[in-house]
């Protein structure tokens, strides 16, 4: 039996008459009044619909033109059902509406459509649509709806969906568009069949739905069920077109990475034991981004070039530059230009801290026959040159042809360009092989370029701050240096570690100790535990300094608390930072010895022999260790004792500078070696560190000992010695 809702056979005629005067305004975009669609009460679409509703609803300046395509598939489809059904009607008249731009008036006419009357026709339509062609010429069973039908109502829903979303009804929208479907997946379970719908618009209406339904479910904030949405289409079958589902992948990958929210990992209860399900956002942006790649590189998706992008912040902030480059290596010749491939592995290469293959790298796309002038290259070379001793004169170079080729053009680039001359001259400086002439030269155009540096950057770069107070510390100019410190801490809102420690070094090269410690008081005090390590061992130090011994052990003493607080939960962690598990070891052995100095000045040996004991267990090989235990044996007259063990530190590092003046010292109390290398150990001492207080007083003793002859070296090396001692800060500020 016939539907309640289809016209009887002997209005057939009328019917025909009527669909064609539709179909004729269709074609030519005029508007059809309802009482031409109303011969009875029986009428179709319009029955409950006003001429008012097809007034002023418009979402454009300029009406659509309607689709004449969909006047075929409306005429095949009363063809093969030999009516038109209401639901069909209004389907046809509310896409109509929506074509010349009347949200509300094809809203109101969708509406009327009983989607929960045609859903089961739909999904016994598609059941047997989907069926194999030779199972369905044994099923004598005649579908409810044709194809045709099948398409024509789907996309009344859909344009329901875009209705709705066009007045800002985004839930009912996405609510809507989800209808669409449940409907196939549940008459099509195994997904779509290959050109299935190919002679109607039902794949076009299916490839839309999935592509608007989490669009839909973000702007009703709904971030949730964008997710599962954004899944769903890309796990079941719908048969898209590669560029689509391309589309799809990349959306979802870009949500992923800045939402701002975490979703619960996939179900792939599909997938292989051995297969990778992600487990958290950002892996499976990752993975979707991966994937898009691959495709590229299998020319099935045209580039994107957004894609890599996307992929270099996720893996860039995951950790995974090693990925990236070979991601970016793998790429086919032509895809992306060499000298961005260049840079791209440089920059991977360098937040792994494989600087020498970054800068080789660098080096090939500054070639003559490649970009010579390429100011990011320059710069990234000259950073990496400035921090890796031997360098620094390539880094000089750099630096200053980055500056060349601005010509002034950027003034923030050109900050940068000098900020790097600055600290690649200041590396440059402190090389032991320089002659004092050149050093002093290099140290004033060093602190020269930080200067044009803040200038040009107005002062507002933290980095170039943070390097003009500590180039200041180091020439001794601690007014200046304690001015950008103060500064740079204000620059970064009272929250960077290193700022509070630096201040505090300064003040105490000016002697002001407790000025110092109420600082790093204060950093302690909006620090969390786990930061608070180089904290900890700076107010140690100024109670050192202040003659508090017993409070400095104390200091120490919560400093290997939360060091070994930190070791525990790092043992169980699988996945540690490297760096930060070697910086933690290197920060509990100076912590150990410092203890061990502090016990030394108290005669406590056996307490100093458990803090050597615990710092060998760390690292054996340690000059610093070596250098303690001398210092122990020295402390109970056992010199030849410490001799051996500055000279094993020696063995260990031979410019280790503590080392070299404890053994000059040893050696000058005995008497029994040549002057010679006593003068030699210390000179030494100097050439590396020549800020070092004791290695001067050291010298100025040897030329005493030699008695009237060498009095104007003594007293030289005593002045240098006190002019170091009255700025000597509690630890080297670098």
């Amino acid at each position: 039996m016939r539907s309640n809702n289809r016209i009887k056979k002997p209005s057939r005629r009328r019917i025909s008459l009527r669909l064609g005067k539709i179909m004729s305004c269709l074609c030519s975009g005029e508007q059809l009044k309802v009482d031409e669609m109303r011969p009875s009460s029986e009428s179709l679409a319009t029955k409950d619909f006003s001429a008012s509703k097809h007034s002023n609803s418009r979402t454009g300046e300029n009406e659509k033109k309607p689709d004449t395509g969909n006047i075929e598939e409306a005429e095949s489809s009363l063809r093969e059902s030999g009516c038109l059904n209401y639901e069909e009607a209004r389907a046809l008249l509310g896409r109509y509406e929506y074509q010349k731009g009347n949200i509300e008036a094809a809203l109101h006419v969708f509406e009327g459509i009983d989607i929960a009357a045609v859903t089961p026709k739909i999904k016994i339509s598609l059941a047997l649509k989907g069926e194999p062609r030779k199972r369905r010429s044994q099923n004598y069973a005649t579908p409810p709806l044709s194809i045709n039908a099948v398409s024509l109502l789907l996309e009344g829903i859909f344009l329901k969906a875009r209705s709705l979303q066009g007045l800002g009804r985004y839930k009912e929208a996405a609510q809507s568009c989800t209808v669409i479907l449940d409907i196939l997946e549940s008459s099509l379970p195994a997904g779509l069949p290959e050109n299935f719908g190919d002679e109607c618009k039902l794949q076009e209406t299916v490839n839309k739905a999935v592509e608007l339904l989490p669009h839909l479910w973000k702007l009703a904030d709904s971030p949730r069920e964008a997710i599962l949405s954004y899944r769903r289409a890309l796990l079941h079958h719908w048969n898209l077109d590669p560029q689509t589902t391309a589309k799809i992948q990349k959306e979802f990958a870009i949500f992923l990475l800045y939402s701002g929210g975490e979703a619960s990992p996939p179900n792939l209860r599909s997938q292989m034991d051995t297969s990778f399900v992600p487990r958290n956002n950002m892996e499976e942006a990752i993975l979707l981004l991966m994937i898009l790649l691959r495709k590229v590189s299998l020319k099935r998706i045209e580039w994107d070039p957004s894609i890599l992008d996307h992929l270099s912040y996720a893996l860039s902030i995951s950790g995974g530059l090693g990925v990236l480059a070979n991601q970016v290596e793998e790429l086919p010749p032509g895809i992306i230009d060499r000298k961005e491939m260049y840079h791209t592995l440089a920059l991977c290469f360098c937040g792994q801290r494989d600087d020498l293959s970054a800068l080789n790298l660098l080096k090939m796309l500054l070639d003559n026959s490649e970009d010579p002038n390429c100011v990011p290259a320059l710069l990234l070379a000259s950073k990496i040159c400035a921090e890796n001793p031997n360098y620094e004169e390539e880094g000089i170079s750099f630096a200053h042809k980055s500056i060349g080729c601005l010509h002034g053009r950027c003034d923030q680039l050109e900050g940068v360009g000098n900020f790097l001359l600055g600290i690649s001259l200041s590396a440059h400086s402190r090389l032991a092989s320089l002659t004092d002439s050149k050093r002093v030269r290099m140290q004033s155009e060093a602190l020269e370029s930080l200067e044009t540096a803040g200038r040009l950057t107005k002062m507002s770069d933290p980095k170039i701050i943070y390097h003009l107070s500590l180039e200041n510390a180091e020439q001794r100019k601690l007014n200046s240096a304690l001015k950008y410190a103060k500064r740079f801490l204000k620059l970064e809102g009272g929250s960077s570690l290193e700022g509070f420690i630096l201040l505090a070094r300064i003040l105490s090269a000016q002697k002001r100790f407790v000025d110092a410690e109420s600082i790093i008081n204060a950093a302690l005090d909006q620090t969390g535990k786990w930061d608070q390590g180089e904290l900890l061992r700076t107010k140690a130090k100024l109670q050192i300094a202040k003659g508090q011994l017993k409070d400095a052990v104390e200091t120490y003493t919560q400093l290997l608390a939360v060091l070994q607080v930190q070791n525990k939960s790092f043992g169980s962690a699988k996945k540690l930072l490297k760096d930060g598990g070697n910086q933690n070891r290197s920060l509990e052995t100076e912590t150990w010895l410092d203890l061990a100095l502090v016990y030394i000045s108290l005669s406590l040996w056996r307490d100093v022999e458990i803090c050597l004991s615990k710092a060998e267990a760390i690292s054996h090989y340690s000059a610093p260790k070596w250098h303690a235990t001398g210092l122990l044996c020295e402390a109970k007259g056992l010199n030849k004792e410490a001799l051996k063990a500055f000279e094993h530190a020696l063995d260990i590092d031979p410019t280790h500078v503590p080392s070299l003046i404890s053994t000059a010292v040893v050696l000058r109390r005995l008497g029994s070696r040549s002057q010679a290398v006593v003068r030699s150990r210390l000179t030494e001492a100097i050439r590396l560190d020549r800020m070092n207080t004791s290695a001067w007083y050291n010298l100025g003793m040897f030329y005493k000992d030699e008695g009237p002859a060498s009095a104007m070296e003594a007293a030289e090396c005593f002045e240098a010695a006190a002019l170091l001692e009255e700025t000597a800060p509690i630890e080297p500020f670098r």
